[in-house]
């Protein structure tokens, strides 16, 4: 082949609608991005799956990937992933979800998301995270959303409005990642996820909403949610606002492993401040006894310059 006039059989072959041969002779005279062209635009006679990937990864024009995508999307999508895992490292994987989205295709492509959200781009997760709305995957979305990054508005809003009380709770969620934690609580609450509810208002490290929630359980009489509130929020409640509603709802007795605890922590506090205090005390008591010492060992006439 090396002594053809490759140039000049490309054009017989294209004069006689050879596209097969065409694109054997580009692909031998280093003309990748004809080929690809070539196969694209003559699919019928000349496409080949595997021939194409080849082609697809000696081509130099970018611009022809992305005209891959949609040629695949158009004529043969059940090999779009195949083709994308072939260029996953040198295409712009948010102008990918954007084409394809345009396309209405998007959950045609889930395997190639999946495979490429480890670098967490953001269109990448809300193209994840719709499709798992769609398709009701509330553990794989859960799992999404605790591991990569999120916007602001999405998706709760899709989520909270949903039929199922898991994919309400993933709303939840999502509020509580983009630290509108009373939107969480107020969800949780209203759907009786109270374990939630109250693990929301730990991590918001707000003793208000803390506060606001032992209040809300209080006012309703549930004893239950009382206690495990108050566990749950330790370090954000003030003893005298649980004792107060304790003893205002009749719920001393749900109050009490509480009150037992803080009061076992404040001793064990004024214990080790006594003993820092004595450890102190004792360390001046030391250094007085020293300096009398080495008074009393000088002669008398050094003794007053002393003092």
């Amino acid at each position: 082949i090396s002594k053809l006039n490759i140039p000049k059989l490309i054009h017989a072959c294209e004069r006689h609608y050879l596209w097969e041969h065409a694109i054997f002779l580009y692909t031998h005279y280093d003309e990748f991005d004809a080929a690809a062209n070539a196969m694209m635009a003559h699919s019928p006679t000349a496409f080949s799956h595997d021939q194409f990937q080849m082609i697809l990864q000696k081509v130099s024009n970018t611009e022809l990937y992305y005209r891959a995508i949609q040629f695949y999307l158009d004529e043969v999508p059940l090999q779009i992933n195949s083709l994308l895992n072939t260029v996953a490292q040198k295409v712009d994987h948010a102008r990918v979800v954007q084409q394809v989205r345009k396309s209405g295709q998007l959950a045609l492509v889930l395997p190639y998301l999946k495979a490429v959200q480890q670098h967490n781009i953001a269109n990448v997760n809300d193209a994840i995270n719709d499709l798992f709305v769609e398709g009701e995957q509330f553990d794989e979305m859960r799992e999404s959303i605790e591991q990569f990054e999120l916007r602001p508005d999405r998706p709760g809003p899709e989520a909270e409005k949903h039929d199922l009380l898991e994919m309400r709770r993933i709303a939840s969620l999502v509020y509580k990642k983009n630290k509108r934690f009373k939107q969480s609580m107020e969800l949780s609450r209203m759907d009786g996820q109270f374990r939630d509810a109250m693990e929301t208002a730990r991590d918001s490290n707000n003793p208000d909403l803390a506060e606001g929630l032992l209040r809300n359980y209080a006012e309703a009489g549930d004893k239950e949610c009382f206690a495990a509130c108050l566990y749950t929020c330790y370090d954000l409640i003030r003893p005298d606002t649980a004792l107060e509603l304790a003893w205002r709802k009749g719920m001393t007795d749900f109050c009490m492993p509480y009150l037992i605890q803080v009061l076992r922590e404040y001793t064990s506090r004024i214990d080790g401040l006594d003993k820092k205090t004595q450890k102190r005390e004792e360390a001046e008591e030391k250094e007085k006894s020293a300096s009398n010492d080495f008074v009393a060992m000088l002669p008398i006439a050094d003794r007053k310059s002393v003092v």
